[in-house]
């Protein structure tokens, strides 16, 4: 057996970077795909650049406002998606929107997102507010997310869940780092 196939995976090298580096085209082409509308109920209209620039406009807000917000998403260098926590009145709100052929990504990057949490002070919890059209809902579960009810956010009706992350300095998730 050689060396290299006696070392452990690390898993996929993920990256949080600014979502103006990725090329607009990526982004409003990801948004624009079918398969996403029907989980994202707040999706709504063309996605063209004037939505494009909207969104960005709006994230850059939350940026200067919280001094955190969404990132684009990579995976080995390539644009996966994009994702992290907004400030939703007292609670920081966990996205996360993949690409519909990378969403077998979602839990190495919660993993990476959660870590991030749990070092940032202003982070005592993270809510997940999933559509109702999701319907597996075990890894919230394994991670220690608790339902906290179902909620209507700008119009739209979601499953409110709450994950604890500064109460104890156990790791979130077990296995390797990431990144």
């Amino acid at each position: 057996m050689s060396h290299d196939a006696m070392r452990p995976a690390t898993g996929p090298k993920i990256d949080f970077v600014d979502l103006r580096d990725i090329d607009p085209a990526m982004i409003i082409t990801h948004m624009s795909d079918r398969r996403l509308r029907v989980h994202m109920p707040l999706l709504s209209g063309p996605w063209d650049r004037a939505a494009y620039d909207r969104f960005i406009m709006i994230k850059t807000r939350y940026w200067a406002r919280d001094g955190l917000g969404h990132w684009a998403i990579l995976c080995d260098g390539v644009y996966v998606g994009w994702g992290g926590f907004q400030k939703e009145g007292n609670d920081w709100d966990y996205g996360l929107v993949l690409k519909a052929d990378c969403f077998g990504l979602g839990m190495a990057i919660t993993r990476k997102a959660l870590e991030f949490a749990r070092a940032d002070p202003r982070i005592p919890h993270v809510t997940f507010l999933l559509p109702p059209t999701r319907t597996r809902l075990g890894a919230l579960k394994r991670i220690g997310a608790v339902f906290d009810g179902p909620v209507m956010h700008d119009g739209g009706q979601f499953l409110r869940y709450r994950l604890e992350t500064g109460a104890n300095d156990a790791p979130i998730f077990p296995g390797p780092a990431i990144g």
